[in-house]
């Protein structure tokens, strides 16, 4: 399961963040890729810096806001915001993300995010292609929204033919482990939430809630 979310930030905060991100400094992408995914990683990212920082602040704080992020990812840690940035001739070919990213402490990668900053209509190319049971989906968002998908996929983002691709990522260490049970959560909360804004609180609305809260005590990991 993966889920799109719009306007994590605005059209344009995502446009003054783009703005900000290519005058700073990127370095070669592969740098931080693993042994087999280096051989097929062609772009750039974000150099550290002050400004990085900030920037990486302002799109975590973003997503922390989001209701809708939260009971997809069920998020318990995360990566700092990566910045990358895509040129004509540039792609992140097939490969599947690390399972446990570096850092302290190491997160375990359950949920890979993109947040698309450049307006589609701005680049040609660059779709994140990620392989489903039911063969290739290709998502290109406009800016300020997000894509969320389980990190144990296979994916790769199309080669850019025109234009400039800038792309903030990260991964999320989730409460839940499994995909399949943050999906049965996901539904579980969405139909509790219909019943409530149309029925109030109901029966229903009660044996949904415990059922929610239970399957959280199962499979929660704090």
């Amino acid at each position: 399961m993966l889920i799109c979310i719009p306007d994590i930030i605005t059209p344009a905060e995502a446009r003054q963040v783009r703005d900000r991100v290519l005058q700073l400094k990127f370095v070669d992408g592969s740098a931080t890729a693993g042994v087999y995914a280096r051989t097929v990683k062609r772009n750039q990212q974000l150099e550290n810096s002050p400004e990085t920082q900030k920037l990486q602040d302002f799109v975590m704080q973003a997503l922390m806001r989001s209701l809708e992020f939260e009971r997809f990812a069920f998020p318990r840690n995360m990566k700092p915001i990566m910045f990358s940035r895509y040129e004509p001739g540039m792609e992140y070919g097939t490969h599947v993300d690390n399972a446990v990213m570096s850092g302290r402490p190491p997160v375990r990668s359950d949920v890979s995010l993109t947040l698309f900053l450049s307006e589609p209509d701005t680049y040609d190319g660059g779709e994140l292609t990620i392989q489903t049971l039911t063969g290739e989906e290709q998502i290109k968002l406009p800016a300020g929204s997000i894509v969320a998908y389980p990190s144990s996929t296979l994916h790769r983002v199309a080669p850019v033919t025109r234009g400039v691709r800038v792309a903030a990522v990260t991964w999320v260490q989730s409460m839940i482990r499994d995909p399949s049970c943050r999906e049965i959560l996901f539904d579980l909360e969405a139909t509790r939430r219909s019943i409530f804004e149309t029925q109030g609180k109901t029966r229903e609305f009660d044996l949904i809630s415990k059922c929610f809260a239970n399957l959280m005590r199962m499979w929660a990991e704090i």
